[in-house]
């Protein structure tokens, strides 16, 4: 049969279907395949996927073009288990990625908690609240809540790396490019480094206190976000949050704080809080006009 029959019995097979599933197979396949590239990408696996693919789409082609009347049956036969071997082949050679996939798959947020996110997170903080203050390294960092601080993040060096106390005592470990300013936190990633908090203005916090402490009480102040803060010149860990600057916690009060105003029952009750305030009727008088 010609190649183009195959495509013509496709086409009519195709618009005997109802057009949703059609719809919802393609959507699917797409998202199948989109998720695959991704997963490979910048790794071996994908040049195996394009050379593969590049391989099975030219032989089908030829194969199918092939004349049945000339006496090609037994190449097609070949083919079709040509496939079966090349399937298996392929699991051999993707071995390595097929199982980071499963390791990644298990480590998904329907896998593992919130609460174990938030432990990890919390702890990788205070390990690094240690090593800088211990060192008298200074470093603030933003730890983003309800309210987006998309453009905090837009100003500075996109990093999303998961939150480790190795990657932050890096970037702040003084020479590095990006040690001046801030690092902003969203969803237990480092979403950025190198960003320009707003300041508060000098009169509002203690002239013992630098530019870092301005800028955690400036960004709690427009925010909602918890700001963390270590002083370069006496090593002392400060909180920022809701326009109070909590200054010279010790590491457990550290931990219990952060632990504290992170978790989600927390943004829950505060979300919950705000809706009330915002519908709760006005009894102060109307003035004159």
């Amino acid at each position: 049969m010609p190649f183009y029959r195959y495509i013509e019995g496709y086409l009519h097979r195709l618009a005997t279907y109802q057009l949703w599933v059609v719809i919802v197979e393609m959507v699917l396949i797409g998202l199948v395949v989109w998720w695959v590239m991704r997963f490979l990408r910048g790794t071996r696996g994908a040049r195996l996927v394009k050379g593969a693919a590049l391989l099975l789409v030219t032989l089908y082609a030829g194969v199918q073009l092939l004349p049945k009347s000339y006496g090609f049956e037994r190449i097609q036969f070949l083919y079709g288990h040509f496939l079966v071997v090349a399937f298996a082949a392929m699991i051999v050679a993707f071995q390595p990625e097929l199982r980071r996939a499963l390791i990644q798959i298990g480590q998904t947020r329907l896998f593992k908690t919130v609460r174990g996110e938030l432990e990890a997170m919390v702890d990788a903080l205070v390990d690094s609240a240690a090593f800088l203050s211990r060192n008298k390294i200074g470093a603030v960092l933003a730890i983003e809540r309800s309210v987006g601080l998309a453009t905090l993040v837009n100003s500075g060096t996109p990093v999303d790396a998961r939150v480790t106390s190795s990657l932050i005592n890096t970037i702040f470990y003084p020479g590095s490019p990006l040690h001046d300013m801030g690092v902003v936190i969203r969803n237990s990633r480092i979403a950025a480094a190198g960003c320009q908090f707003p300041l508060a203005e000098s009169d509002e916090v203690d002239a013992s206190l630098g530019s870092r402490h301005r800028a955690a009480l400036g960004l709690s102040q427009d925010t909602d976000a918890v700001v963390l803060v270590i002083s370069e010149e006496t090593g002392r860990v400060s909180i920022a949050v809701e326009g109070q600057l909590y200054v010279g916690l010790e590491l457990e009060g550290l931990r219990e704080m952060l632990t504290g105003l992170l978790k989600p029952a927390t943004l829950l009750q505060r979300r919950r809080r705000d809706e009330d305030l915002a519908h709760e009727p006005n009894d102060s008088p109307e003035q004159d006009t």
